[in-house]
């Protein structure tokens, strides 16, 4: 059967979804996607994935995708990271059967990112990303996918997506914020690059950003004429958004701790990290219950937390305060699911007054980058911490040492190993070859030969012993008593 593609691929294989939950690191995982599914969600992505770590890593595949299979939990997008078309097709041909299409993340803004050259940070890499998606498009069985930011320039948006439809991407999802919002410079998602893209592509396109509400969704997509919508920070807060109501707060963390325990297991930092953004509003009042949250290890400790909220909410329900907690700036009571809307940037102060643009210059001014001769009233006071515990500590970026990279996986390759290979690399090579690397204090040849020794030494042994054996047994053998025909008979 022949792959589908574009539309066809959104409404056979999607459903015409319009209603998206999008892609997030640790915290789009199953029990969270089926919470959202049966709120309204018609379409999630898995959480984004590394796809180096998950060819070399087969712990890895089972636990973020492998055991998460599901029938409930269609249709399914899976998203990777990655800067190499080999390596991003070798992952993909491993996710295509457990999903419905292989999205490649290229929206990240976060430092890691930056670090490990993916999402965002290669939206200037055309040629790398056409050469990606083309690769993807020709070789897997299902369509592939991008989640692109925009640029400042909405020309240069336009033709970034023209450039990644033509390279074979089917389905596009545009975050309409560059890469430098992010944080407390977040700020509002420009719809206007949605809506450019939209007409300038023949592929269904999704729309994020600036979504807190279902009506958010509906003007989205009224106003920039997308396919579908989809949310990440608002359904982390209400996760039944997509129904287009607000339920306290108390019933959606028992249903996904009822979810969790369904379809164990589940990584205990995620439910954490789901009850802290649930509960957000009200663990800014009860302090005490936020610390206790922290510190709990298992999964009952947190059902306990949160029912111990649910109770203090309870109680300020019978006491009347429902009226009260409207006008604390919120639009309801803090016990009720709605959207965190991220505080902007303050303005700098100086002697705790605001000043003029000359002050804010001095303030947000940065301190130059060390020199190897610093002093250390130059140096942070985590840098003078280490130069005290050793004087000769090099902090110049251009004098430290460059780490030339694992053949194989890209890490840091040991500095003398045998094979320019990482430890873990190292490792299966020299165990696969029956290999030696000092460096790295693998004995895999060393070891064989000496087992090998003392089999042979075993083998010497024992024949020493058998030769041994027979001379004894030559040497005491029992002469017979006499020559029968010489034998003189004894008397009876």
């Amino acid at each position: 059967m022949a792959k589908l593609e574009g539309f066809e691929f959104w409404r056979k294989t999607l459903k015409e979804a319009r209603f998206v939950v999008a892609p997030m690191v640790d915290q789009s995982e199953l029990a969270w996607r089926l919470l959202s599914r049966r709120h309204g969600a018609q379409l999630c992505y898995t959480p984004m994935l590394h796809a180096q770590v998950f060819v070399r890593d087969a712990n890895y595949r089972r636990e973020n995708l492998y055991n998460e299979v599901c029938e409930e939990d269609r249709p399914l997008i899976t998203q990777f990271c990655a800067n190499d078309p080999e390596v991003f097709l070798k992952a993909a041909l491993l996710a295509q059967d457990y999903c419905d299409a292989i999205d490649l993340n290229l929206g990240c803004p976060q430092m890691i990112a930056k670090r490990g050259h993916y999402g965002v940070f290669l939206q200037d890499e055309w040629e790398l990303l056409e050469k990606m998606v083309r690769l993807a498009h020709e070789k897997l069985s299902v369509p592939i996918t991008c989640k692109i930011r925009v640029f400042n320039e909405l020309e240069r948006t336009v033709h970034y997506a023209q450039m990644l439809e033509k390279a074979g991407c089917q389905l596009l999802t545009v975050h309409g914020r560059t890469k430098d919002q992010k944080g407390t410079m977040t700020g509002i998602a420009n719809w206007e690059h949605i809506m450019a893209v939209r007409k300038a592509v023949n592929i269904p396109v999704f729309a994020n950003g600036n979504i807190q509400h279902l009506s958010d969704v509906e003007r989205c997509i009224q106003e920039t004429g997308v396919q579908g919508v989809m949310s990440a920070e608002g359904n982390l807060h209400n996760p039944a958004l997509f129904e287009g109501c607000s339920p306290p707060v108390w019933e959606m963390a028992e249903e996904y701790l009822e979810v969790v325990k369904q379809h164990p297991p589940c990584t205990l930092s995620y439910v954490r990290a789901h009850l802290f953004k649930l509960w957000h509003h009200t663990l800014q009042i009860h302090q005490d219950l936020r610390e206790e949250l922290a510190k709990v290890k298992n999964i009952e400790g947190l059902a306990g937390v949160s029912k111990q909220l649910r109770l203090r909410c309870q109680e300020e329900i019978a006491k009347g305060k429902d009226a009260e907690e409207k006008q604390g700036g919120l639009p309801f009571p803090h016990w009720i699911c709605q959207p965190y809307v991220r505080p902007p940037p303050k303005d700098p102060v100086a002697n705790g007054n605001s000043e003029g643009p000359e002050v804010k210059k001095t303030v947000c001014q940065k301190r130059a980058l060390e020199d190897s001769d610093a002093t250390a009233d130059t140096l942070s006071k985590n840098k003078q911490k280490k130069r005290s515990r050793n004087p000769y500590k090099n902090f110049s970026p251009e004098q430290k040492p460059k780490y030339i990279k694992c053949e194989q996986c890209g890490n840091p390759k040991g500095n003398k190993c045998v094979f320019n290979l990482c430890r873990g690399c190292c490792k299966k090579k020299a165990f696969k070859e029956v290999a030696d690397c000092p460096s790295h204090g693998l004995r895999f040849k060393t070891r064989a030969e000496k087992q090998k020794a003392e089999e042979d030494g075993k083998e010497e042994h024992g024949r020493k012993e058998g030769s041994e054996t027979e001379r004894s047994l030559g040497c005491s053998s029992p002469r017979p008593l006499s020559d029968p025909s010489t034998e003189t008979p004894l008397p009876l």
